[in-house]
């Protein structure tokens, strides 16, 4: 299957320290690739430069055919509100919309019609186990629903790739588990390519292929140091 994104050589540094040291990786239609590897490996730099969100000092990262890397910030911006769908690791909801309205903004910036934009944000919550906090803000919800609520802001547009930043960190065990097997359903009813980032590895064994990073590399052994610690 031809891949959907790849990347290629990628190196990123962040002054004298190199985050990234040459990776490669390819992702293919309704795959889901998890990047582990120990703190501090280049497991988010990986994700923030495939997603166009950094742009890799040198390397190229290709997505269907279009190389991201010369294309503007407005262009980039625009495949992230269309295409891609992006999960942070703390969620980073804005806080002065409810639940409802922060899942249905990446649809109304897409031109969706209110009703309809409220009425998919609303199913995606339920999918989740949230939909009693459709009119809550941020503030007034615990660190879990927060994150669930994130989850299906990110699913909403049905992107082609979701690029998820440790989604179950902040969810007990069981929580993290339906997250994942949605997210898993998710990709494979719809071909979603999934870029997941961990360093757990029970959340890695949902996973259909690993990249493990060591020091900004990946690591030939496959092995890492620190997986899951």
């Amino acid at each position: 299957m031809t891949p959907i994104l790849r990347g290629s050589a990628l190196t990123r540094s962040y002054g004298p320290t190199l985050a990234l040291r040459g990776v490669d990786v390819e992702l293919s239609p309704g795959e889901i690739l998890a990047v582990t590897g120990p703190s501090g490996c280049g497991k988010s730099t990986l994700l923030h430069c495939l997603s166009g969100i950094l742009t890799p000092d040198s390397g190229a990262v290709h997505y269907r055919d279009a190389d991201l890397t010369t294309r503007s910030e407005a262009d980039r911006s625009k495949l992230r509100r269309t295409e891609f769908g992006v999960l942070f690791q703390y969620g980073q909801l804005v806080p002065e919309l409810t639940a409802a309205e922060n899942v249905a903004l990446p649809l109304l910036l897409a031109g969706t019609g209110r009703r309809a934009a409220r009425e998919a944000a609303t199913s995606w919550l339920d999918r989740f186990g949230v939909a009693d906090c459709a009119d809550q803000r941020p503030g007034t919800m615990s660190g879990g629903q927060q994150q669930r609520c994130a989850v299906a802001r990110a699913l909403v547009t049905e992107p082609a790739v979701l690029f998820a930043d440790e989604p179950t960190g902040s969810l007990d065990t069981v929580t993290g588990e339906t997250v994942l097997t949605e997210i898993v359903r998710t990709a494979r009813e719809r071909g979603m390519a999934v870029l997941l980032v961990t360093h757990d590895a029970r959340v890695a064994g949902y996973a259909d292929r690993e990249l493990v990073l060591l020091d900004g590399a990946a690591d030939p052994s496959g092995l890492g140091i620190g997986i899951g610690s």
